[in-house]
């Protein structure tokens, strides 16, 4: 197990490390309202499908704890959270963990409809707890059951950051390379730096540092020749949504490693768990992609690095078809093709 936590509930408040100031700085942010929590959703300070989902949850227990001190009455504590729930799910519109996360937070409140203030609190602070207990216990599972298809000696291919700092702990594309690490196979990662805001060279580069899994860090534009030189034996990337027949959402280059791995034979994976599939859209073009700040684009940490007149297109994500998926890695096991049928019968 892995010791980079970048969430944690201390002293009735939830502090993240800031995943933004990352490798140069290990800060963290306190989140004693929903409304910072919420700021630091929108900058990515936290970022990751479930560390989102696992925030946002607690976020709606700082909004029960504010309302506790404000609301005159238990409507008022009610429409408070509701408020918060509502602004919370309008943070990052590709990612589903949130969405599930939340409608799970709602089940609570409305099984709490008898109890008091307090209670709804304190029920709604044990289920981020428990949301964050399982997405450990999940991530692990995924480790274990993608460690079944990783070679011994395997150079791995990865974008973006699906690791520890993406989830509760351990990862899902990287809790599969920390398992391969661990049961001694010798492999090693390339790591992909994932332009514009670089989470593969400032996140996952510092993720494998960190423990000592060898690692070798690459431009986007060099992966395809990375490739043809032989040095990659699979590919494994983490996901922000999957659809009933497989199509999968991920950080925008994605699909594009999945063009060069077909075309060079290689296995291209996706870990994730299936609080990630979402099972109300069929296929990937129902996925709606956040388009973010042009300015990500033309500067980089506040050096600029293109005209500010030109235009920006900058999408956060892209959709992979299902037919260049491998497989699926899932805590309940490696799905193969066809994807809608083995969606369907996980879900029924």
């Amino acid at each position: 197990m892995n010791n980079v936590k970048a969430i944690k509930w201390e002293d009735d408040s939830l502090v993240l490390l800031d995943c933004t100031k990352l490798p140069v700085k290990e800060e963290y942010i306190t989140c004693r309202d929903y409304g910072t929590l919420i700021d630091a959703i929108n900058c990515l300070a936290v970022r990751g499908a479930p560390a989102i989902g696992i925030a946002a949850a607690y976020g709606v227990v700082l909004a029960a704890q504010e309302a506790l001190g404000q609301a005159g009455s238990k409507e008022a504590f009610l429409g408070y959270v509701a408020k918060a729930v509502e602004e919370l799910a309008a943070t990052r519109p590709t990612a589903v963990n949130l969405f599930w996360a939340l409608d799970r937070v709602k089940e609570v409140i409305k099984a709490c409809a008898g109890f008091s203030e307090k209670e709804i609190r304190d029920m709604l602070l044990k289920e981020a707890e428990i949301l964050f207990a399982e997405d450990i216990e999940c991530n692990m599972k995924i480790g274990e059951h993608g460690n079944a298809i990783v070679p011994q000696g395997a150079s791995i291919l990865t974008h973006c950051n699906a690791g520890a700092l993406a989830t509760a702990a351990y990862g899902t594309a990287l809790g599969v390379v920390r398992a391969a690490h661990a049961s001694g196979k010798g492999i090693q990662v390339y790591a992909d730096e994932t332009r514009p805001l670089l989470q593969g060279a400032r996140l996952t580069a510092w993720e494998m540092t960190q423990e000592g899994i060898p690692c070798t860090l690459i431009t986007d534009s060099m992966a395809g020749y990375v490739m043809r030189l032989g040095k990659v034996d699979l590919v494994i990337t983490g996901a922000d949504r999957i659809t009933l027949n497989g199509d999968t959402a991920n950080k925008i280059g994605t699909y594009s490693l999945a063009v060069l791995a077909k075309e060079h034979g290689i296995p291209f994976y996706i870990a994730a768990p299936l609080s990630t599939i979402d099972i109300s859209l069929k296929r990937g073009s129902e996925i709606e992609i956040e388009e973010r700040s042009k300015q990500e684009v033309r500067s980089l940490f506040g050096v600029q690095t293109a005209p500010d007149a030109v235009n920006v297109f900058n999408p956060a994500f892209d959709v992979t078809p299902n037919e260049y998926i491998t497989g699926i890695i899932t805590e309940k096991g490696i799905l193969k093709p066809p994807y809608e049928k083995a969606i369907s019968d996980l879900f029924r």
